[in-house]
């Protein structure tokens, strides 16, 4: 019996001893080198994601044996977040630089599989050096290998959640796990995303570059629009992953879940906000808080072409993804980069069902053989698609004007919105006043050689101009469907998104469209 006891003793300690190795992860130094850089360590991360800090980890001894790898670098876990079931990976930067070797990408895949299998979201935690050479064939090529990840998230798109918050590196090609997530988060100073390292462009290309040029934080999310948030610390990440949780359900069966409804933010009126002139800036961001519940918007890719507005808020505690142009950056025109932002968008709130509302203040798609060289009718035909193609509840509102192929953008009256809303001083037409009368007059005007004449020629014909494109005449054709006062808006908004919730568009027997990309 005693030896029985003695025997058992020895097994628990080798247990006990094994389970504090794994959650100590790395070496000291590596943990102090993390501290230094702002950066926690990964079961600390985990611990502020899950209610409680509570989660049940699975190949929690993979690579045991090797000695100097614990967990085989990565955390696979689930847990609760805001009380919803999701799962987790989580590289861990203190075994050798959170690189993959076999058993790592093994547990990636097995924990998105089990996401699969329980229709659950998908949060990666990535902070990554990539591959261990030394493992590539082992990890690399084969048919459970690395490819197998980006092969799942694939197919997981649109069916869960899938959010990425990026810590640290997310090198070569590892840098596809947050390309195929619905959102990246990058943490600021300390997150990078690239295929090719500074060094090896410096050996390949001759270029010279810096790690935050190459692929940093801020380049991602103003320049190249791969990054949707970015964070100031790793505690703000992990919030705003969670506050992005909530608008969402597990799976694209479910609805969205619904919060206790809040009054819109106490300010000035939709009437003193909006400008009677069509050409006078304004900020759209007020209108917004007119319209939603007080504190309940979510913005994504704010730096990243900030003439179009794309984030998620609630009416009345309910999810609504918000598309909605900004006067005050480049007066709202629509670019290359402002058209991916929003088929982007629309395409994650469509398949989540989550409805949809189109604020447009829009001139129309830019113009000029810079746009052109870049594609702007193929950019802004892939807007118009995932607007066409959406089959939530859609309402268009036209605030101020909606000119030319900027009606189409924001889901205008040919493109079948559940209602197409205008504000009292609205303006629909192919271009403004202004450009109209340039463009039709304009010989007779260089003609009138008298100013005061030219002037006074110029303002009848505006005039005309917009006589015949009066909202008025627009609802009269029944073009637009209702006309409603600025103070009304958010009211009328809720009602039509409640009466619009049973929703089902029968879809044409296809595989798919071919997409503009």
């Amino acid at each position: 019996m005693t030896n029985h006891t003695e025997e058992q003793k020895g097994y628990n300690h080798k247990l006990e001893q094994q389970l504090e190795e794994i959650f100590s992860g790395g070496q000291p130094k590596y943990h102090e080198k993390a501290a230094q850089q702002g950066k926690l360590f990964v079961r600390k991360r985990l611990e502020l994601l899950f209610d409680d800090g509570e989660y049940t980890e699975d190949g929690r001894f993979a690579n045991c044996e090797a000695g100097d790898l614990p967990a085989d670098g990565v955390v696979t876990a689930m847990g609760k977040v805001g009380g919803q079931t999701v799962c987790v990976m989580a590289n861990d930067s203190t075994i050798k630089a959170g690189s993959w070797g076999s058993r790592t990408v093994e547990k990636i895949i097995r924990i998105q599989e089990t996401a699969e299998m329980h229709r659950v979201p998908m949060l990666y935690l990535v902070d990554s050096a990539g591959a261990r050479i030394t493992d590539q064939l082992d990890m690399f090529p084969n048919r459970r290998g690395a490819g197998r990840i980006f092969h799942n998230q694939v197919r997981l798109s649109g069916f869960i959640p899938q959010i990425c918050v990026l810590f640290g590196p997310s090198a070569a090609g590892g840098a596809y796990i947050p390309a195929f997530c619905d959102l990246v988060i990058m943490v600021k100073g300390n997150s990078s995303m690239y295929l090719g390292s500074p060094r090896m462009a410096e050996k390949v290309i001759g270029q010279k570059v810096s790690l935050e040029e190459m692929g940093g934080a801020e380049m991602h999310c103003t320049v190249s629009g791969c990054g949707d948030v970015l964070a100031e610390n790793e505690e703000e990440a992990i919030s705003e992953a969670k506050r992005y949780l909530a608008f969402f359900p597990a799976n694209f069966t479910e609805p969205a879940p619904i919060a206790e409804p809040v009054e819109a933010k106490a300010g000035r009126t939709l009437e003193e906000i909006i400008p009677e002139n069509q050409n006078a800036p304004f900020n759209m961001y007020e209108a917004l808080d007119v319209l939603i519940d007080e504190g309940s918007f979510f913005e994504v890719k704010k730096k990243f072409a900030p003439e179009l507005i794309t984030g998620l808020a609630r009416i009345n505690g309910k999810s609504v993804g918000i598309i909605a142009n900004q006067p005050k950056a480049k007066g709202g025109v629509l670019f290359v980069d402002s058209a991916d932002k929003g088929a982007k968008f629309i395409n994650l709130c469509d398949a989540f069902s989550i409805p949809l509302l189109f604020l447009a203040d829009v001139p129309g798609f830019m113009i000029g053989t810079k746009v052109e060289k870049e594609g702007i009718i193929r950019h802004g035909a892939k807007l118009i698609m995932a607007m066409s193609s959406a089959t939530v509840p859609k309402i268009s509102v036209v605030v101020r004007k909606a000119y030319g192929a900027g009606l189409y953008a924001m889901a205008g009256p040919a493109f079948e919105p559940d209602v197409c809303i205008a504000l009292p001083t609205a303006q629909i037409a192919v271009m403004g006043p202004e450009a109209a009368v340039n463009a039709v007059y304009s010989n007779k005007i260089e003609a009138i050689e008298d100013p005061k004449e030219r002037r006074a020629y110029v303002l009848e014909k505006q005039q005309e101009y917009k006589e015949e494109i009066d909202i008025y005449r627009l609802a009269s054709e029944m073009i637009i469907d209702e006309i409603v006062k600025p103070s009304d808006l958010r009211a009328v908004l809720a009602a039509r998104f409640e009466l619009y919730s049973t929703k089902n568009i029968p879809q044409p027997p296809r595989k798919h469209p071919v997409y503009p990309v």
